[in-house]
């Protein structure tokens, strides 16, 4: 009888320390590893830096198209830039116009 009750204040003395290791053992590894834990941080804050990113990137082309859409307005546009450029995307001319060609001066001997 004395060893079992000896044998039981034992394993009393082990086990609640162990059961405590445990528990604390279980939420370190889940403030770590668990799905709201460090390393899931880290991976949600590299994902906001990278969305970051991508916010700006498409900021600065919005706002490329935005001042190119302005240049269109009427009261902003050059008619004569407007119909220069057209003709040369067109490669078309009127009748009564005069094409004076340059020599290129890259391809021009000295």
């Amino acid at each position: 009888m004395i060893i079992g009750t000896r044998l039981r204040r034992r394993l009393t003395q082990i086990f609640g320390p162990v059961i405590a290791a445990a528990v604390v053992a279980y939420f370190a590894y889940y403030t770590v590893e668990g799905g709201r834990g460090l390393i899931a941080l880290t991976r949600l804050q590299s994902e906001v830096q990278q969305a970051e990113v991508q916010l700006a990137a498409r900021k600065a082309e919005r706002e490329a198209l935005e001042a190119r859409v302005a240049s269109l307005r009427s009261e902003s546009l050059d008619l004569d830039r407007l119909d220069e450029r057209a003709r040369d995307l067109l490669n078309a001319t009127r009748s009564d116009e005069v094409i004076i060609e340059l020599p290129d001066s890259s391809s021009a001997k000295h």
